[in-house]
């Protein structure tokens, strides 16, 4: 396989904002924040998001959670990038292309500069890629790079990326968050004890950072030599506000231009305020009831189908997630690269589902807990319907609430019966998608929380890392996601959008399937917040 693929001459890749998709209740909820300009457009401006969490640290090859990832989108850049189609871009590498099976040959832009002044050179993606590998780094995102073997500079703006097997997605993968292109410099003043890299990031986005008040906000600044044009916006506030109602409150009274994770049961509060519009995005997610594959009963996959077939996923969308979103029925979102529409779901039915549970033995249900996330109002509702519905069956569950850091650590050590959870194929390819959730190897934090194993399922999932023909590679995943479908290894419920409340003094806000926003062409209109920011 030999593929090609070159940058957009002109700085910026031409991006607009992505309108509500045909499955959205408010189809042309997202225009005012489409819009490219106006002449009404006023240069600089502070533009102030209200979120609902602090990011843990700004290193790419830090912590795998997405409230690091908006801001370290804005600081770092990768050598390809997803445009908000989910499509592969070339950005850092003005072209890149697979010259054989285990080798990739990426062509950097010239004059890109790091926020340092040092220039972006092949020795920058050697240092990085390196440093995100290395043991003593300890990136819990090494798995997406651990199949790199070799990398070659072979000129200062020529790189070649020799991995130890035929990996397709390699580039989805360097298209990740944790792919952003670090200086060498930097590196190495981090290993001098000279720079702590988590709180005092160097890269070539548009943004640099400027402060960060831990727990309260992060302050990014315009990068005046930034190599992709002028950027609009003279800074970006990222204000911690964990409560939701006051983040849309924000918004109400002119303190904040956007207002980030608005639940179902609140969009239609911004729909009645004047001069703020409900942003949808279809999302790169898959929310899902993970069951223990390792503990009883769910080591049974007669017990597990039944309870699939016992989860009515359409009351679900509409009472919970107010139709927003759209039904869950493989592993595989439909945005990603290997989602295959030919596959065959287990149907909601009750009288089966009781049938399967009687033949199984548990004609008299037994008792289980259900996990989920603290203070999260929508897990909440989906917990209680799940509760509600597995009583159908006889199951008996017993609902608890964790709180976020301790449910991750508990079900990475495999303490639960069931939970709920999700998953964002960040990189837009199946193989994120399955590998991480669904391989042996990945058992616990990594990914699979289910601690599902199957050796059928693990071949084919490495056949499709190392197979070069994408026609073959949608083949063995599409197989791959039936078997997990037939095995029931988890429920998946819900691909839900991403909503976030949009000012009408904001606009050429870009917010992507993977949760993300793109500040680049972002500009003040009209009158600005109000606050002290």
């Amino acid at each position: 396989m030999k593929k090609t693929y070159k940058t957009i001459a002109g700085g910026f890749l031409a991006v607009t904002m992505l309108a509500a998709c045909s499955s959205d209740p408010e189809e042309t909820s997202s225009d005012s924040s489409a819009t490219e300009g106006s002449e009404s457009s006023s240069e600089g401006g502070d533009a102030v998001l209200a979120m609902g969490s602090d990011a843990v640290d700004l290193d790419p090859h830090g912590s795998n959670d997405t409230s690091s990832s908006h801001i370290r989108t804005n600081i770092y850049e990768r050598l390809v990038m997803h445009d908000e189609n989910t499509e592969l871009q070339p950005h850092l590498a003005e072209e890149f292309e697979q010259i054989d099976d285990l080798t990739w040959e990426f062509k950097l832009v010239e004059g890109v500069t790091f926020h340092n002044g040092e220039e972006f050179t092949a020795d920058d993606v050697k240092a990085t890629l390196e440093r995100a590998v290395a043991p003593e780094t300890a990136n819990p995102r090494v798995f997406l790079y651990e199949m790199i073997e070799d990398v070659e500079v072979v000129d200062d703006y020529t790189v070649h990326i020799t991995t130890e097997y035929p990996f397709a997605p390699l580039p989805a993968h360097l298209a990740h968050d944790g792919g952003g292109m670090m200086s060498a410099v930097a590196i190495e003043e981090e290993e001098n004890g000279e720079r702590n890299l988590d709180i005092d990031p160097i890269g070539t986005g548009p943004f640099e950072l400027d402060n960060w008040d831990q727990g309260n906000e992060v302050v990014l600044s315009n990068y005046a030599d930034y190599w992709g044009g002028s950027v609009p916006l003279d800074s970006a506030t990222y204000s911690v506000v964990s409560e939701q109602l006051t983040r849309i409150g924000m918004l109400e009274t002119n303190e904040a231009h956007i207002a980030d994770d608005v639940d179902p049961t609140n969009a239609g509060t911004l729909e009645t305020m004047d001069g703020v519009s409900l942003s949808t995005v279809e999302s790169l997610r898959l929310d899902y009831l993970g069951m223990n594959n390792e503990v009883e009963p769910f080591d049974n996959v007669d017990v597990r189908r039944a309870i699939t077939k016992a989860i009515d996923k359409s009351t679900i969308i509409e009472g919970i997630f107010q139709g927003y979103g759209t039904e869950a029925v493989g592993p595989v979102n439909p945005l990603v690269n290997g989602y295959s529409d030919g596959i065959e779901p287990l149907e909601y039915d009750l009288e089966e589902a009781q049938s399967i549970m009687d033949e199984a033995g548990y004609e008299d249900g037994f008792s289980a807990s259900l996990w989920y996330e603290e203070g999260d109002q929508v897990s909440n509702q989906l917990a209680v319907v799940i509760q509600d519905q597995l009583s159908e069956i006889n199951i008996d569950v017993d609902l608890q609430t964790v709180e976020w850091g301790s449910l991750l650590d508990a079900t990475a050590n495999g303490e639960h019966d069931m939970v709920l959870l999700g998953w964002t194929t960040v990189t837009a390819d199946a193989d994120y998608a399955l590998y991480s959730v669904f391989h042996s190897d990945m058992h616990g934090g990594s990914g699979n929380r289910t601690f599902y194993t199957n050796e059928d399922v693990n071949e084919l999932l490495e056949e499709g890392r190392r197979s070069t023909d994408e026609d073959e590679r949608m083949d063995i995943y599409k197989e791959a996601q039936q078997i997990i479908i037939d095995e029931a290894t988890m429920v998946p419920t819900v691909h839900d959008d991403f909503r976030v409340g949009v000012s009408d003094t904001i606009e050429g806000f870009i917010h992507y399937p993977n949760g993300v926003f793109d500040l680049r062409e972002a500009r003040i209109v009209g009158d600005g917040v109000e606050s002290g920011y």
